[in-house]
Protein backbone atom coordinates (compact mmCIF):
# COMPACT_ATOMS: atom_id res chain seq x y z
CA UNK A 1 0.00 0.00 0.00
CA UNK A 2 1.30 3.47 -0.91
CA UNK A 3 1.08 6.16 1.75
CA UNK A 4 0.87 9.79 0.65
CA UNK A 5 1.75 13.06 2.38
CA UNK A 6 -1.68 13.36 4.01
CA UNK A 7 -1.17 10.00 5.70
CA UNK A 8 2.14 11.02 7.26
CA UNK A 9 0.75 14.46 8.16
CA UNK A 10 -2.02 12.70 10.09
CA UNK A 11 0.49 10.54 11.95
CA UNK A 12 2.70 13.53 12.76
CA UNK A 13 -0.30 15.42 14.14
CA UNK A 14 -0.31 13.24 17.28
CA UNK A 15 2.44 12.25 19.69
CA UNK A 16 4.19 8.89 19.81
CA UNK A 17 2.24 7.61 22.86
CA UNK A 18 -0.95 8.19 20.84
CA UNK A 19 0.51 6.17 17.98
CA UNK A 20 1.40 3.37 20.40
CA UNK A 21 -2.23 3.36 21.60
CA UNK A 22 -3.61 3.51 18.06
CA UNK A 23 -1.52 0.49 17.05
CA UNK A 24 -3.20 -1.45 19.84
CA UNK A 25 -6.61 -0.29 18.63
CA UNK A 26 -5.90 -1.61 15.12
CA UNK A 27 -4.39 -4.88 16.31
CA UNK A 28 -7.02 -5.36 19.01
CA UNK A 29 -4.51 -6.17 21.75
CA UNK A 30 -1.92 -4.65 24.05
CA UNK A 31 1.71 -4.56 22.93
CA UNK A 32 4.74 -5.41 25.03
CA UNK A 33 7.25 -4.90 22.24
CA UNK A 34 7.82 -2.58 19.31
CA UNK A 35 8.77 0.52 21.30
CA UNK A 36 11.85 2.05 22.94
CA UNK A 37 12.50 1.25 26.60
CA UNK A 38 15.03 3.94 27.53
CA UNK A 39 14.82 7.70 28.00
CA UNK A 40 15.52 9.75 24.87
CA UNK A 41 16.40 13.42 24.32
CA UNK A 42 14.77 15.62 21.67
CA UNK A 43 16.89 18.39 20.18
CA UNK A 44 13.77 20.58 20.07
CA UNK A 45 10.84 19.17 22.09
CA UNK A 46 8.53 21.75 20.48
CA UNK A 47 8.93 20.22 17.01
CA UNK A 48 6.27 17.79 15.77
CA UNK A 49 7.04 14.06 15.78
CA UNK A 50 9.10 12.51 13.02
CA UNK A 51 7.58 9.68 11.02
CA UNK A 52 8.80 7.73 8.03
CA UNK A 53 10.66 4.74 6.68
CA UNK A 54 13.96 3.87 8.36
CA UNK A 55 17.24 4.41 6.50
CA UNK A 56 19.67 2.65 8.80
CA UNK A 57 23.37 2.65 9.65
CA UNK A 58 25.79 1.92 12.49
CA UNK A 59 28.56 4.22 13.74
CA UNK A 60 31.42 4.15 16.27
CA UNK A 61 33.48 6.94 17.78
CA UNK A 62 35.14 6.12 21.10
CA UNK A 63 38.35 4.58 19.71
CA UNK A 64 40.16 5.38 16.48
CA UNK A 65 39.61 2.87 13.70
CA UNK A 66 42.43 0.57 12.58
CA UNK A 67 41.11 0.53 9.02
CA UNK A 68 42.89 2.39 6.26
CA UNK A 69 41.68 5.99 5.86
CA UNK A 70 40.57 5.40 2.27
CA UNK A 71 38.30 2.55 3.39
CA UNK A 72 36.65 4.78 5.99
CA UNK A 73 36.27 7.58 3.44
CA UNK A 74 34.78 5.25 0.82
CA UNK A 75 32.23 3.91 3.31
CA UNK A 76 31.38 7.47 4.36
CA UNK A 77 30.56 8.43 0.78
CA UNK A 78 28.53 5.23 0.34
CA UNK A 79 26.56 6.22 3.42
CA UNK A 80 25.80 9.68 2.07
CA UNK A 81 24.80 8.23 -1.30
CA UNK A 82 22.46 5.81 0.50
CA UNK A 83 20.86 8.65 2.43
CA UNK A 84 20.66 10.91 -0.64
CA UNK A 85 18.74 8.17 -2.49
CA UNK A 86 16.21 7.68 0.31
CA UNK A 87 12.59 7.10 -0.71
CA UNK A 88 10.10 9.85 0.05
CA UNK A 89 9.05 10.04 3.72
CA UNK A 90 12.28 8.58 5.14
CA UNK A 91 14.14 9.22 8.40
CA UNK A 92 17.73 8.41 9.36
CA UNK A 93 18.04 5.76 12.08
CA UNK A 94 21.59 5.28 13.41
CA UNK A 95 22.86 2.91 16.06
CA UNK A 96 25.97 4.05 17.90
CA UNK A 97 27.87 0.85 18.73
CA UNK A 98 29.53 2.57 21.70
CA UNK A 99 26.18 2.73 23.53
CA UNK A 100 25.65 3.23 26.45
CA UNK A 101 29.00 5.05 26.64
CA UNK A 102 28.69 7.09 23.45
CA UNK A 103 31.15 9.98 23.12
CA UNK A 104 31.21 11.10 19.48
CA UNK A 105 28.49 13.42 18.19
CA UNK A 106 27.53 12.49 14.64
CA UNK A 107 24.55 14.83 14.59
CA UNK A 108 25.26 18.55 14.59
CA UNK A 109 24.98 21.57 12.32
CA UNK A 110 26.61 19.95 9.28
CA UNK A 111 24.93 16.54 9.25
CA UNK A 112 21.45 17.85 10.04
CA UNK A 113 21.77 20.37 7.22
CA UNK A 114 23.05 17.74 4.78
CA UNK A 115 20.36 15.18 5.65
CA UNK A 116 17.62 17.79 5.53
CA UNK A 117 18.91 18.75 2.09
CA UNK A 118 18.69 15.11 1.04
CA UNK A 119 15.01 15.16 2.02
CA UNK A 120 15.20 13.15 5.25
CA UNK A 121 12.51 14.05 7.77
CA UNK A 122 14.63 13.80 10.92
CA UNK A 123 16.77 11.29 12.76
CA UNK A 124 16.57 8.76 15.55
CA UNK A 125 19.81 7.65 17.22
CA UNK A 126 21.04 6.24 20.50
CA UNK A 127 24.18 8.30 19.99
CA UNK A 128 25.29 11.85 20.66
CA UNK A 129 24.11 15.19 19.26
CA UNK A 130 25.64 18.67 19.53
CA UNK A 131 25.31 22.20 18.06
CA UNK A 132 21.81 22.43 19.51
CA UNK A 133 21.50 26.11 18.63
CA UNK A 134 22.70 25.58 15.06
CA UNK A 135 20.88 22.45 13.89
CA UNK A 136 19.05 22.66 10.56
CA UNK A 137 15.75 24.46 11.12
CA UNK A 138 12.86 22.07 11.62
CA UNK A 139 15.07 18.97 11.55
CA UNK A 140 14.39 16.96 14.68
CA UNK A 141 17.06 14.79 16.29
CA UNK A 142 15.94 12.19 18.83
CA UNK A 143 19.15 11.05 20.53
CA UNK A 144 20.59 9.34 23.57
CA UNK A 145 22.85 12.12 24.81
CA UNK A 146 24.42 15.52 24.21
CA UNK A 147 28.17 16.14 23.94
CA UNK A 148 30.75 18.58 22.56
CA UNK A 149 33.03 16.40 20.40
CA UNK A 150 32.78 14.15 17.37
CA UNK A 151 35.74 12.10 18.69
CA UNK A 152 36.62 9.38 16.12
CA UNK A 153 33.11 9.03 14.71
CA UNK A 154 32.77 7.05 11.48
CA UNK A 155 30.24 4.86 9.69
CA UNK A 156 30.65 1.13 10.27
CA UNK A 157 27.64 -0.42 8.49
CA UNK A 158 24.95 0.79 6.07
CA UNK A 159 21.42 -0.46 5.37
CA UNK A 160 21.51 -2.91 8.26
CA UNK A 161 19.33 -3.99 11.17
CA UNK A 162 19.91 -1.72 14.19
CA UNK A 163 18.93 -1.74 17.85
CA UNK A 164 18.26 1.52 19.69
CA UNK A 165 17.03 1.74 23.27
CA UNK A 166 16.11 -1.98 23.18
CA UNK A 167 14.08 -1.48 19.98
CA UNK A 168 15.15 -3.46 16.90
CA UNK A 169 14.59 -1.63 13.62
CA UNK A 170 14.99 -3.04 10.13
CA UNK A 171 15.66 -0.98 7.00
CA UNK A 172 12.33 0.21 5.64
CA UNK A 173 10.42 -0.14 8.92
CA UNK A 174 7.87 2.62 9.49
CA UNK A 175 8.94 4.62 12.55
CA UNK A 176 7.21 7.27 14.66
CA UNK A 177 9.32 9.14 17.22
CA UNK A 178 9.24 12.20 19.45
CA UNK A 179 10.45 13.32 22.89
CA UNK A 180 8.78 10.26 24.46
CA UNK A 181 10.66 7.69 22.38
CA UNK A 182 9.94 5.69 19.24
CA UNK A 183 7.68 2.93 17.99
CA UNK A 184 7.79 0.65 14.96
CA UNK A 185 4.41 0.70 13.20
CA UNK A 186 3.73 -2.90 12.13
CA UNK A 187 2.59 -3.44 8.55
CA UNK A 188 -0.61 -5.00 9.87
CA UNK A 189 -1.50 -1.71 11.59
CA UNK A 190 -0.46 0.80 8.95
CA UNK A 191 -3.56 0.98 6.75
CA UNK A 192 -5.98 1.31 9.66
CA UNK A 193 -3.92 3.68 11.77
CA UNK A 194 -5.45 7.05 10.77
CA UNK A 195 -8.98 5.76 11.43
CA UNK A 196 -7.83 4.31 14.76
CA UNK A 197 -6.33 7.65 15.81
CA UNK A 198 -9.62 9.43 15.09
CA UNK A 199 -11.59 6.78 16.97
CA UNK A 200 -9.22 6.88 19.93
CA UNK A 201 -9.37 10.69 20.22
CA UNK A 202 -13.17 10.66 20.27
CA UNK A 203 -13.24 7.86 22.82
CA UNK A 204 -10.78 9.54 25.19
CA UNK A 205 -12.74 12.78 24.87
CA UNK A 206 -15.61 11.12 26.75
CA UNK A 207 -13.52 10.84 29.94
CA UNK A 208 -11.58 14.08 29.45
CA UNK A 209 -14.72 16.16 28.95
CA UNK A 210 -16.35 14.61 32.02
CA UNK A 211 -13.27 15.20 34.18
CA UNK A 212 -13.14 18.92 33.34
CA UNK A 213 -16.83 19.65 34.00
CA UNK A 214 -17.82 21.39 37.27
CA UNK A 215 -19.00 18.92 39.89
CA UNK A 216 -16.98 16.02 38.54
CA UNK A 217 -16.91 13.20 41.07
CA UNK A 218 -16.60 9.45 41.29
CA UNK A 219 -20.18 8.82 40.14
CA UNK A 220 -19.78 10.93 37.00
CA UNK A 221 -16.43 9.27 36.41
CA UNK A 222 -18.05 5.81 36.57
CA UNK A 223 -20.66 6.90 34.04
CA UNK A 224 -18.08 8.35 31.67
CA UNK A 225 -15.85 5.31 32.03
CA UNK A 226 -18.73 2.97 31.25
CA UNK A 227 -19.39 4.92 28.05
CA UNK A 228 -15.66 4.87 27.29
CA UNK A 229 -15.54 1.08 27.66
CA UNK A 230 -18.66 0.67 25.52
CA UNK A 231 -17.04 2.67 22.73
CA UNK A 232 -13.88 0.57 23.02
CA UNK A 233 -15.83 -2.58 22.24
CA UNK A 234 -17.36 -1.15 19.05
Amino acid sequence: MKFDKSYFDALRSVDTPSIANAIEVVLGKRQGTGFTRKTVLAADPALPPICGFARTAKIKAAIASKEEPHIIATRRMAYYEYMANSPEHSIAVLEDLDYPDCVGAYWGEVNTTVHKGFGLGGTLTNGVMRDLDALAEGFQVIAGSIGPSHAFVRVEEIDTTVTLFDLTIHPGDMIHADKHGAVVIPKAAQSGLVSAIEKMILREKIVLDAATKPGFNFESFKQAWAEFEAQREK
